[in-house]
């Protein structure tokens, strides 16, 4: 009972060491803010109001639906209308538009008639993602334009046509992919953060030898500082799910108890990296860059941004001891697949196993600083 009085002591200790910092408080505050911005709306795949201009050199009704079409969708912004061919190449290298649409003189009336109407597309090919997805819009423009032309006029339709059905994610809005892993990218941040500065902070304080002086074993003063790194955690990765719910409108279709259990290993598993690096650290600055050069390989590794399905089979073995790698497959798994404990309990059993490595790796490399 006084051993669980003693780590509680320590963890409050802890605790009030963090917030009574500024620099610690802005940590913890500023950036999951600054970044959950950014990364909301900053952070998507989807394009809007892509520049395009439209050289048309038929003046029939087709020409003029499939511009209309153009115009009405809410992916393209039209800029201008060309008059000739001169015109082209200074829009496209000065990066006025992405695209340019060139209808010739006799796309209605080839039309009409029963031909194939051809339509030339100049895009600009330097950004080739961006190039891509436009390219998908207008396709998907041109392909329902052909469909209703040839019901209007009782031609046979295309020989076959792709009806789209999305699941989980029924607009394909990739904010909906992109803002759930942002719980486990800033839960990871701060977590990492807190506890890979507490033992170099008591260290360049001069109260870590005060602390081995206490009755506290070296686990007593790691579980003490595991805690507030914990709390913390939860409290910040609550905020978050509360804005992705509420404010970026995602669904949570899943079980927020098979959620926070995930969050929970997952927070074992950082706090356990955290203390390893605080351990190695003689000052915060070395606790600050052992933390960073930590978090970068894990954020790529993690399939955050993308997927670890096409990376290197050598670098796939590489997420395995990754335990971003496995929050990301519950958090999305939860918010867009509704899944329950069943379905996670393969990612909970390893983020268990990378919590108990990594927190009996803390305990040794404390103990062996110790001596």
């Amino acid at each position: 009972m006084n051993t669980l009085r003693r780590i509680f002591a320590l963890a409050v200790k802890e605790l009030l060491a963090i917030l009574r910092d500024k620099k610690s408080r802005f940590v913890l505050i500023g950036p999951p803010i600054i970044q959950l911005i950014v990364f909301g709306y900053a952070a998507t795949f989807d394009l809007n109001n892509i520049p395009v201009a439209v050289y048309n050199e038929d003046s029939g009704a087709a020409s003029r639906v499939l511009v209309a079409r153009l115009v009405g969708s809410p992916h393209f912004d039209l800029v201008g209308h060309i008059e000739r061919d001169a015109q082209i190449a200074p829009l496209i290298d000065n990066k006025d538009v992405l695209m340019v649409l060139h209808l010739g003189p006799r796309f209605s009336a080839d039309l009409k008639r029963g031909k194939t109407a051809s339509a030339q597309l100049i895009i600009d090919g330097r950004n080739s993602n961006t190039a891509l997805l436009a390219l998908g819009y207008l396709r998907a423009i041109v392909t329902d334009f052909n469909i209703d032309w040839a019901r209007r006029h009782g031609k046979p339709g295309p020989p076959a046509t792709l009806q789209i059905r999305p699941w989980y994610n029924a607009n394909l809005l990739s904010r909906w992919f992109v803002v759930p892993g942002i719980v486990g990218l800033l839960t990871l941040v701060v977590t990492t953060i807190v506890t890979g500065l507490s033992v170099a902070r008591e260290r360049e304080a001069g109260t870590f030898d005060q602390l081995l002086v206490t009755p506290l074993r070296p686990v007593d003063i790691l579980i003490g500082k595991s805690i507030p790194g914990i709390l913390i955690g939860l409290i910040e990765g609550s905020f978050i799910i509360t804005m992705v719910v509420f404010w970026f409108e995602v669904p949570l279709r899943g079980s927020l108890g098979a959620l926070y259990i995930g969050m929970f290993l997952f927070l074992l598993s950082a706090v356990g990296i955290g203390l390893m690096i605080s351990s190695l650290a003689v000052t915060q600055q070395q606790g600050i860059l052992g933390t960073f050069l930590f978090l970068v390989p894990a954020v790529i590794l993690s399939g955050f941004a993308t997927p670890i399905s096409n990376m290197p089979e050598a670098v796939q073995y590489l997420t395995l001891i990754n335990p971003m790698r496995y929050f990301m497959v519950i958090v999305r798994g939860v918010f867009l697949e509704g899944d329950s404990y069943v379905l996670l309990f393969d990612q909970y059993w390893p983020m268990a196993i990378i919590a108990f490595v990594t927190l009996s790796l803390a305990g040794w490399l404390f103990r062996r600083r110790m001596n």
